[in-house]
């Protein structure tokens, strides 16, 4: 699939490398097309190119495209689009699960039509990570490692059956097992080339490595060199199945680093700072290119880090060169040293290597980066992008819950006798200094736990959570957690039974260098236990809080936080009673843990007293350069990396024991609650109908600005009685097996019931409620979501969700566009749309449609009680295209405005025409029999 002999532009030639000889595209056999020059051609524009130039004369690739990629130049303004093929993809187990759903589905249908199921096939290789699912149910313990992925298995065995079946049923497709690690540092760890060599004919092809995954964070790649960046399980799907990705021409952000960073920051603390710096920028579907003089103070690891929250910078990668540090990094973990000089050759062969002397390239903005200004930092307390100074956490946590942190007032008295910015007002009276106020913070509620009385406040930390591939990758933040956790239980700090404590590092590989240093026992002293290899608390999976601490949050309604070394903090996200979450990098998450509490200076204040009563300060216990240094250099080697992924995909005697159904069709269970085929290809016509205008829609939900995949999407824990816990219970599932809304990805009745769920969720018409609720119309009624959806569509009536700013932002969950789709949505308007999240409403036939620039719901007056025309879909939808919206309103006036369609290019068009993308493709391949 990948390669061909076609050659139309004589590109091809042959390279000498240590692996072999090896044919590739010579990027400067097309230098005199290139128009701003081929030395300081953007590294992503060069990948790209290559990429077109590869497969030109293969359709729908041609030399049109090259000649279009060829063209860019910064500031070019390109409204025509150009196919990409990735190499692989790579997908984890929540959204891995759905798409392997969906080609199980697609084969029976297939069947159905009279063709091939057979055919239904990934034609690009991918590997999936089993790496979402273990949960924190145990923690504090040696056992709880063993524990959890005990629980694991079973909840999910149902699903890792089905994985099994997929592993022999579909070529091109590898699992890696449960307990191996995170898919984005087994990635980097292990999965990615750098350059990949494929055979076709006598002379195998090397070309640049490039993905999609089914995750967000696979942008983390990108500090590789390798481009890649996460989109949605449905696109995902395409691609598996030979469809090229449609980009338009890229707009590239440089991000010009300059000097060096202070001793004492983290490779979070710059990650944090990147983070709100291209937030302000603004690079929402842009690329992001690191260049400049910084750079070479940046260790893989520490770019990782930063590639890794490219969705959270809104970027759709961040991309850093191929350079020594990469060829550093391949050697350390393992790869073969032919492979390490192959990469080198092709990468100097094809422009792509950078040195200090290269040129810098060019770019369509360019942002800089003052490394020397970095300071310690954590972001919070509800979104990434909100970097806090160490110094101001407690003052973010009081602006953000000004009812539970009052500011210190004076009493009356005070206020007539003191000036509160210095002194006395009274010029007869000596001058004095201010009265302290006495500590605003609530009485302690008692808790007994373990044993012990432990207090909880406003502010008391419940969760320090070492985890998520952000910066469990970086060998310096987490060698510098055990060291500062050395130094803490040498000063005899303790942490409160309070805290749910947990390790979740993202591959074996962190234990094992964390035991050669030492430093593991001190971690565990402290209950910083491994609770599992995989994402865990980052994505909601922390389990639950000890009963005793969960009843005192509900009873006094407490303001409790979370403290991880995650990337995403939104509200409702990391546990449903925290509604406070921090990311810190991962020797602050230790300290929090000390602590205690969140609303408290760990500039200033001791980060506790040791058993004599004197305070002890975080610059005491703070790791230095030279001890993480040292700790490096005796810890870490290839010899760790190559034993961890020997047998990466043999798995351990859980996953060799499960059973492996045979046959090219999957045999769907009726009574599962796990697995169910979903209806999106059940009485498919072969051809599509035509498109129509969307008459009679009634709005389901009317949401504000920033609304996320996380309150779409069903995720985390499934309550007791909501409509997804009730079908469960009505299957005969105890609320005690419920497992999480990802594990169960897989059975769409599931999903559409949990669609709009999620507990923090403000709908406007659901009459002030929080959660999943809305107004049915016109009877009036207030009701859950899935509930009004049942009625709606049992009356025939389509339905809009009406949005503002940055819609769908978050991790791109495929559910995010499936579950709406299920529920009857047709459209949505939103004032702007999350890059991924928009692509997916297309993907499944949801027409995204934007307000004009400057309108909205708020200043067009519409309250979601009426009901909606969109006209001019039937004449034949254009990309962009500006189509009239009509809403009547109760008292039967009406209102009409424009609306953008974002159906982007010619290709979406198509998708949408067709009902959505998996249609689309299932369609292509009947027709190809």
């Amino acid at each position: 699939m990948e390669h061909r002999n076609l050659d139309p532009l004589g590109a091809r030639a042959t390279l000498v490398t240590p692996e072999g000889e090896v044919a590739y595209y010579r990027l400067a056999a097309i230098a005199d097309r290139i128009a701003a020059g081929f030395e300081r051609l953007p590294y992503t524009v060069k990948v790209l190119l290559e990429n077109v130039l590869r497969h030109a004369g293969s359709p729908p690739f041609s030399t049109d495209d090259v000649d279009l990629v060829a063209a860019w130049r910064p500031g070019l303004k390109e409204g025509r689009e150009f196919p990409f093929l990735p190499a692989r993809v790579v997908l984890q187990d929540f959204t891995g699960v759905p798409a392997v759903v969906d080609l199980a589905a697609m084969r029976a249908a297939m069947a159905r039509l009279g063709g091939d199921p057979a055919k239904a096939n990934p034609l690009v290789p991918a590997d999936l990570v089993i790496d979402h699912s273990v949960q924190v149910d145990v923690f504090g313990t040696n056992i709880a490692f063993r524990r959890n992925v005990e629980r694991e298995y079973e909840r999910n065995r149902e699903r890792y059956a089905l994985l099994r079946w997929a592993q022999q049923a579909f070529r091109n497709f590898r699992v890696v097992p449960p307990g191996t690690g995170i898919v984005h540092q087994v990635n980097l760890e292990y999965l990615a080339s750098v350059v990949t060599v494929r055979g076709v004919g006598e002379v195998p092809v090397a070309f640049p490595d490039t993905l999609v995954g089914t995750d967000s964070h696979t942008t983390m790649i990108n500090a590789l060199g390798v481009l890649g960046w996460g989109v949605g399980g449905i696109e995902a799907e395409a691609v598996l199945l030979g469809q090229p990705i449609y980009l338009l021409m890229p707009e590239i952000v440089g991000l010009r680093l300059v000097n060096q960073p202070p001793g004492g920051v983290t490779a979070t603390d710059l990650v944090l700072t990147v983070t709100e710096l291209l937030r302000k920028v603004g690079v929402v579907g842009k690329f992001v290119e690191v260049f400049g003089p910084g750079l070479r103070y940046l260790s893989l690891p520490d770019r990782a880090t930063i590639s890794n929250m490219a969705p959270e910078m809104g970027a759709t990668a961040v991309m850093f060169p191929i350079d020594e540090e990469t060829l550093g990094y391949l050697r350390l973990t393992g790869r073969s040293e032919g492979h390490v000089q192959l990469v080198e050759a092709y990468a100097k062969e094809q422009g792509l290597f950078r040195s200090d002397d290269s040129a810098e390239p060019l770019f369509d903005q360019v942002v800089e980066l003052d490394l020397s200004t970095l300071e310690p930092s954590v972001a919070g307390p509800r979104r990434p992008q909100d970097r806090v100074r160490l110094s101001e956490v407690r003052q973010s946590l009081r602006a953000a819950f000004p009812d539970q942190f009052p500011e210190p007032q004076p009493s009356e008295e005070e206020a007539e006798r003191f000036d509160w910015e210095g002194g006395t007002v009274n010029e007869e009276e000596e001058p004095s200094a201010p009265v302290v106020p006495v500590d605003p913070r609530p009485k302690a509620v008692d808790v007994r736990l373990d044993g012990r009385h432990v207090e909880l406040r406003h502010g008391s930390v419940v969760i320090a959570a070492i985890t998520s591939c952000t910066n469990t990758s970086n060998p310096e933040v987490m060698l510098g957690a055990g060291i500062l956790a050395k130094k803490a239980v040498e000063r005899g700090l303790d942490v409160s039974p309070a805290v749910k404590t947990s390790l979740a590092p993202g591959s074996g590989v962190v234990t094992a260098y964390l035991e050669r240093a030492g430093l593991l026992p001190y971690l565990e002293a402290l209950r910083f236990h491994l609770v599992g290899y995989g994402c865990t608390t980052c994505i909601g999976n922390s389990g639950p809080l000890p009963t005793p601490i969960a009843q005192a949050v509900q009873d006094h309604e407490l303001v409790v936080v979370s403290v991880l070394s995650g990337n995403r903090n939104f509200e409702g996200r990391i546990h449903p009673q925290v509604r406070a979450s921090y990311l810190a990098s991962p020797p602050l998450v230790v300290a929090y843990a000390i602590a205690g509490r969140m609303d408290i200076d760990l500039t200033t204040e001791p980060v506790g007293y040791d058993p004599n009563g004197e305070p002890v300060y975080l610059w005491e216990i703070w790791p230095t350069p030279q001890e993480i240094r040292e700790a490096m250099e005796k810890a870490i080697g290839p010899e760790l990396f190559i034993e961890r992924y020997r047998d990466v995909f043999t798995g351990d005697e859980h996953w060799r024991s499960l059973p492996v159904p045979e046959g090219d069709l999957y045999a769907w269970e009726p009574d599962s609650t796990y697995i169910q085929e979903p209806p999106f290809f059940k009485d498919l016509p072969l051809e599509p109908p035509p498109l129509a205008d969307i008459r009679g829609a009634r709005v389901l939900a009317v949401l504000g600005d920033s609304v996320t995949t996380d309150h779409i999407s069903p995720a985390g824990s499934i309550p007791v009685n909501s409509p997804a816990g009730q079908y469960l219970i009505a299957r005969g599932v105890e609320p005690k097996d419920f497992n999480s809304y990802g594990a169960r990805r897989g059975n769409h009745e599931v999903m559409v019931r949990g669609t709009f769920a999620n507990i923090r969720l403000r709908n406007r018409l659901a009459g002030g409620r929080e959660g999943g609720w809305t107004t049915h119309f016109p009877s009036s009624e207030l009701m859950t979501i899935y509930e009004a959806s049942t009625r709606y569509q049992a009356e025939g009536v389509p339905l809009l969700v009406i949005a503002g700013k940055e819609y769908g932002s978050g991790s791109s969950r495929d559910w995010a566009a499936k579950g709406p789709m299920l529920l009857g949505v047709r459209a949505t308007i939103a004032e702007s749309y999350e890059r991924i999240h928009r692509s997916n409403l297309v993907g499944m036939g949801i027409l995204p449609l934007q307000f004009l620039p400057g309108e909205s719901a708020e200043s067009l007056g519409l309250t979601g009680h009426e009901v909606f025309d969109v006209l001019g879909i039937a004449d034949g939808l254009e990309p962009g295209e500006l189509l009239r919206v009509r809403a009547t309103r109760p008292d039967g006036s009406t209102a009409e405005f424009q609306v953008i369609a974002r159906v982007d290019s010619a290709t979406e068009v198509e998708y949408y025409r067709h009902g959505g993308i998996l249609q689309y493709v299932l369609r292509r391949l009947l027709r190809a029999e």
